[in-house]
């Protein structure tokens, strides 16, 4: 682990009980309000009375802190190795976040250093100004609630105006592009970036049509061979999403797969890339999907 665990969750939560203490004597309610806050909901059977106890000897009994300096958690050289890694991504400039203080700290990695097979070249422009200005107006008005008004271009070049409630972003790995989820518009939720020419806060009241984030919930079945280590590179390739895996014998695997009915091309791209040594057994809408795709495949003679 490059973040240890002691300079997580449970080491700032007594750090700041500790900071506290130091101003002021600290009151077992601050106390509780401060791990509630900063820790878990469980931290309170544990860091509560380890400190009121003395256990930890970090408190007195009157509430005082026998530590004469607050505490403080320095980033280690591997941390800022890290961090000067992250700082290379080009998405990292859509957050406007300040890595000044990594200036002279070699990388852990730079982006040379690995290659993704399996995504498309054609993603969104990282580095365009404009990009980046409605990227974070757009951030902003996620977490402001606040009603946008955008000028994008479709498929077709035609450029038109419409006024939403952002609900939140998504990011395609596989495409590589953001889009923003959106409500209050006839025209669709699901609005790619890249087509964004502008947009900005707008205060006029938009009748907001009622949102779920989750979509209809699906499940997709696969046989996978032993071959060209499939099972390892398959687990691997899903592991951010739900799924159930059956050895059936020394060569052959069934896994489960649940998903989001929003991501099925996505998934059923994904899926297609690991060729013959995996095959959809059901659900049969799902395996129509795989014997359309290919089927358009080559009549393209892809």
């Amino acid at each position: 682990m490059i973040f240890n665990e002691i300079y997580g969750a449970y080491y700032n939560t007594v750090s700041k009980i500790i900071k506290k203490a130091a101003e002021d004597k600290i009151t077992s309610e601050e106390m509780r309000n401060i791990i509630m806050k900063y820790a878990y909901s469980e931290s309170m059977l544990t860091i509560e009375p380890a400190l009121r106890e003395e256990k930890w000897q970090l408190l007195k009994s009157d509430g005082t802190t026998p530590i004469k300096n607050i505490p403080t958690m320095p980033l280690t050289e591997l941390q800022k190795m890290w961090l000067k890694a992250v700082s290379l991504d080009p998405r990292i400039k859509l957050f406007d976040c300040d890595f000044s203080f990594l200036e002279n700290t070699e990388p852990l990695f730079t982006p040379e250093d690995y290659y993704i097979f399996d995504k498309y070249s054609d993603g969104d422009n990282y580095e365009d100004i404009e990009y980046i200005k409605n990227f974070r107006v757009i951030l902003n008005a996620v977490k402001t609630h606040q009603p946008l008004e955008i000028v994008m271009s479709n498929r077709k070049g035609n450029v038109s105006k419409i006024r939403v409630v952002p609900e939140y972003l998504e990011y395609s790995e596989k495409d590589d592009k953001f889009r923003l989820i959106a409500s209050g518009n006839r025209f669709g939720k699901t609005i790619n970036l890249a087509r964004i020419i502008c947009c900005e806060h707008c205060d006029m009241s938009i009748s907001r049509t009622p949102f779920s984030r989750r979509s209809k919930e699906c499940s997709v079945t696969l046989l996978l061979s032993e071959k060209r280590n499939t099972l390892e590179r398959v687990m691997l390739h899903f592991s951010h999403f739900k799924k159930e895996a059956v050895r059936l014998d020394e060569c052959n695997y069934k896994l489960k797969i649940n998903y989001s009915k929003d991501d099925e091309t996505e998934l059923l791209i994904r899926i297609l890339s690991f060729g013959p040594t995996v095959k959809v057994i059901e659900p049969e809408s799902f395996v129509s999907l795989i014997k359309e795709r290919l089927h358009n495949q080559k009549s393209c003679e892809l």
